[in-house]
């Protein structure tokens, strides 16, 4: 009766979901504008935090789609028509992000507290399918988390209306972590499928790649020299090893018939994804002279440590046999502090720093693949 409970197809990842990804795209290279408001060499207190908000509530927007459609997906005609909802309003979303973001900050609101209500409303639908006590819990206890985190939103655009405080709408994206957190304590393993979760995930890591890439293609912007060709290399060697580095835990690191929740898999990810935004810009910085040296040392090292931090973390989900063992992480913190040394040493040249990034960055995945290879014994298809 239980296996009948939550015996499921596997779902695959539909191309619909994928369209609905590449918006995030589209809204990652809005918010990160918000870092491009320098003030005497730093990044201006009022847009950084802002970006950090924007950041996190995006990608819980995301988070709250995929894991619906992974647990009550159906391919259905009324499920597509809400997605399409939603990506309409993503895009007025993504209209309130900009170097003006606190004038548009209603438009945002709006706009984030109708996508809640709007996947709060499907799971409030899918209580007609489902008449197991089992299911009907936990689709009123997320129905209940995104009409609360809704509430939290428009009480939030009030406030700023009120009083011109743009910072306690952090608190409606705490409350959504922590609520998900608490309520899936209980959840039921059976009813993620994790190899579907775990291939939209990447996919996101994937299309947050293209927009690094699409961002070290500006070094082309002040014409064709060897000091153009010299920094759009180390660029894009940085994003190859970052992008291999994930590519080996996917592909031969990651169980993914393994069964869980699948919640503290995509916590992970956002910060995960999160790094990788930082990364972008501070490859924008390394070619930006306006910004304090110091600062982008800081913000290229800090993101770099948040990047292969989580992905370490991620190890959880591995094979039994390719769980990171205390060498590995011993080798890779190494590699690290060497690599945090000589960027504040050489913080005054950009040729030098780049170029230690590049190493570090490729040493990290060569530690990781060796992990690979030496306990899985397989190589890796992707490459």
């Amino acid at each position: 009766m239980v296996k009948e409970l939550f015996e499921k197809k596997e779902k695959k990842v539909e191309y619909i979901e994928l369209i609905y990804d590449l918006i995030f795209v589209y809204i990652i290279g809005r918010n990160n504008l918000l870092l491009h408001n320098i003030k005497d060499g730093f990044v201006e207190g009022g847009f950084f935090l802002s970006y950090i908000f924007c950041t996190l509530a995006v990608i819980q927007i995301w988070t709250f789609t995929t894991y619906y459609i992974n647990v009550y997906g159906k391919k259905s005609v009324r499920e597509h028509i809400f997605l399409f909802i939603n990506m309409f309003l993503l895009y007025f979303l993504a209209q309130g992000i900009g170097s003006d973001w606190q004038v548009r900050h209603t438009q945002f609101h709006v706009a984030w507290a109708l996508i809640l209500l709007n996947i709060g409303v499907q799971y409030l639908l899918e209580l007609r399918t489902h008449k197991e006590n089992y299911h009907r819990r936990r689709i009123i206890r997320m129905a209940l988390v995104l009409f609360a985190e809704a509430v939290i939103v428009l009480l939030c655009m009030l406030e700023y209306n009120r009083f011109g405080s743009t910072y306690v709408s952090f608190a409606a994206v705490i409350f959504g972590i922590l609520s998900v957190l608490i309520s899936s304590r209980n959840s039921c393993n059976a009813l993620v499928d994790f190899n579907h979760l775990s291939e939209r995930v990447m996919l996101y890591v994937v299309f947050t790649f293209g927009e690094m890439i699409i961002a070290i293609a500006a070094y082309f912007e002040s014409g064709f020299s060897l000091n153009t060709l010299y920094f759009s290399l180390m660029g894009f060697l940085i994003v190859v090893g970052l992008f291999l580095s994930y590519g080996v835990f996917y592909d031969s690191i990651l169980d993914r018939e393994k069964q869980t929740n699948g919640i503290g898999y995509i916590l992970i990810h956002t910060f995960i994804i999160f790094a990788l935004n930082n990364i972008t810009v501070s490859l924008e910085f390394m070619r930006n002279d306006e910004v304090n040296l110091l600062a982008k040392m800081i913000l290229i090292i800090l993101s770099f440590l948040l990047y292969f931090s989580f992905l370490l973390t991620a190890g959880i989900y591995a094979k039994k046999r390719a769980k990171p063992t205390v060498k590995v992480m011993l080798t890779l913190a190494a590699i690290f502090l060497i690599f945090a040394v000589l960027m504040l040493v050489f913080k005054e040249n950009m040729y030098i720093n780049i170029a230690v990034s590049v190493l570090f960055v490729w040493a990290m995945f060569g530690a990781i693949y060796r992990f690979k290879a030496k306990h899985l014994g397989i190589k890796t298809r992707t490459f």
